[in-house]
C-alpha cells in the first residue's frame, strides 16, 4: 500500500482520466486499486491509497508515457509518495 498526494485544477477532470487511462497506466505497472480523498481544507489537494508496491510504482512514474497523463488529467504537482512514519499491526 502506498500513500500519496497531489494538487490538481480540476478535481472533475482528474477523476475522469483517473478511472479511465491513468486507470490502465496504473494497472499495467501491477496497481490493484486505489481509494482517492479530496482535502477538506485545501479542495485542490487529492490524497490517494494506493493498492501498490513501491517498485510498482517506481515503474509507473518512470514510464514515459505517465507524464501525458498527468497532463491531462490536470495535476498541479508532481504526485509523492509520502514517506512511512511508524507501522502498527493489529
Amino acid at each position: 500500500m502506498l500513500l500519496a498526494t497531489t494538487t490538481v485544477a480540476d478535481f472533475d477532470q482528474f477523476m475522469k482520466v483517473f478511472s479511465t487511462g491513468g486507470l490502465k497506466k496504473r494497472q499495467q505497472h501491477g496497481s490493484k486499486g486505489a481509494l482517492v480523498f479530496r482535502d477538506p481544507n485545501q479542495p485542490d489537494r487529492v490524497w490517494a491509497i494506493f493498492d501498490w508496491d513501491e517498485k510498482g510504482w517506481q515503474s509507473f512514474v518512470s514510464d514515459p508515457e505517465v507524464p501525458a497523463v498527468l497532463k491531462d488529467a490536470g495535476h498541479t504537482s508532481k504526485p509523492q509518495i509520502l514517506p512511512l512514519a511508524a507501522r502498527c499491526d493489529g
